[in-house]
């Protein structure tokens, strides 16, 4: 009995020293797998509890982020190439963006030449007054910086035409011509009649003929290929109106003009037209857009003239800012790389305004 009992107790002592050496061998890997069960967790909790997860950690921030940075480090170590951990795996490399377009910093002055228009609308009221405001402009044509342009109305175009005729940087332009040849359209006036007044340039999308006269841009499209047509060059106008702007649609806007507007224009003819940025907001209420902000719209509209052909096509093209422009703006506004020109409206009707404007001060 005494035998039995001492043999019993020497195989529990060897049973138990067993255990604990099992024990002691295990603690390692149990502290080294407690991050990492933690972690499963959370994971567990955030797929039971979905939002819950993000209000538990904005709680116990450090200590969960602790944890979770243990977890993964601790993972790393133990099984840095099983596959139920590919997240240690190198990253893959992030796709290439497509090249963006910058202009060149001295586009403007190596390719372009500025080009500011006057719009006098139906203005004035008479011939005398018409032919004698062009006369003053032209007086002091000499100082004006680039290029000119003076849109007069059609009964008018004949008087101005006589006065720009010695003012070798002064064009004259039509406000508007119909897409026929000629034909019983009554008041319509064709581009064959224009351009046998001396006309070289020709609006087309003013917002004025968009919203007052319900203008399509198919309708403004006919107009910019009859203009090109007959040799003369369009000032395409483009712009969005102030819904427009507050709802950020600014580039959406004129990109869908410009789509529009310019079917069937070949490249070179785009080469040697001008578009005319103007937002409709800021035409004739004595807003102007801020001349960043304007440089970022004549920016992407360049870009965008380079996606639709390419970037000889659209270092070429001049754009112009419309809306209020002002002789206490013109500076700014022209300083800005991709701002050729503006196209003006009541200040053109002013002669030392006008005048002002045309000889803005360079940067």
């Amino acid at each position: 009995s005494s035998l039995r009992k001492e043999a019993t107790d020497a195989v529990r002592r060897s049973k138990k020293k067993k255990i604990l050496h099992a024990a002691s061998a295990m603690a390692p890997m149990r502290r080294a797998a407690a991050p990492v069960a933690a972690a499963a967790d959370l994971t567990a909790n955030a797929r039971r509890e979905r939002g819950g997860l993000s209000a538990r950690l904005r709680t116990t921030g450090t200590t969960t982020t602790m944890l979770l940075v243990g977890a993964l480090a601790c993972c790393a170590q133990i099984m840095p190439k099983a596959s139920a951990f590919n997240i240690f795996a190198a990253p893959k490399a992030a796709p290439v963006a497509a090249p963006v377009r910058v202009p060149p910093l001295d586009a403007k002055v190596s390719s372009r030449t500025s080009i500011i228009g006057g719009n006098w609308k139906m203005n004035p009221g008479t011939l005398a007054e018409a032919s004698e405001l062009a006369t003053a402009i032209c007086a002091d044509a000499s100082n004006l910086n680039g290029e000119a342009i003076i849109f007069p109305p059609a009964p008018f175009l004949g008087a101005v035409s006589d006065a720009v005729a010695g003012a070798e940087k002064v064009h004259l332009g039509a406000q508007l011509v119909y897409v026929e040849d000629k034909g019983a359209f009554t008041g319509a006036v064709a581009p064959s009649m224009v351009k046998s007044l001396g006309c070289e340039y020709v609006l087309a999308g003013h917002s004025e003929r968009r919203v007052v006269f319900g203008e399509s841009d198919a309708d403004i499209n006919h107009q910019v290929l009859k203009t090109i047509e007959y040799g003369m060059k369009p000032v395409l106008c483009i712009g969005e109106t102030k819904d427009e702007y507050d709802a950020n649609l600014v580039e959406a806007v004129c990109a869908l003009q410009l789509a529009k507007d310019l079917v069937g224009v070949s490249k070179d003819a785009v080469k040697n037209m001008v578009i005319a940025y103007e937002p409709v907001w800021a035409i004739g209420t004595g807003l102007v857009c801020p001349a960043d902000v304007a440089q970022k719209t004549h920016e992407y509209i360049r870009h965008k003239i380079a996606q639709m052909y390419d970037d000889e096509t659209a270092d070429a093209v001049r754009i112009q800012y419309g809306g209020s422009v002002s002789p206490e703006s013109v500076d700014e506004l022209m300083s800005m790389p991709d701002i050729d020109g503006c196209l003006v409206g009541g200040a053109s009707l002013v002669a030392d305004k006008f005048n002002r404007i045309l000889a803005y001060e360079e940067p």
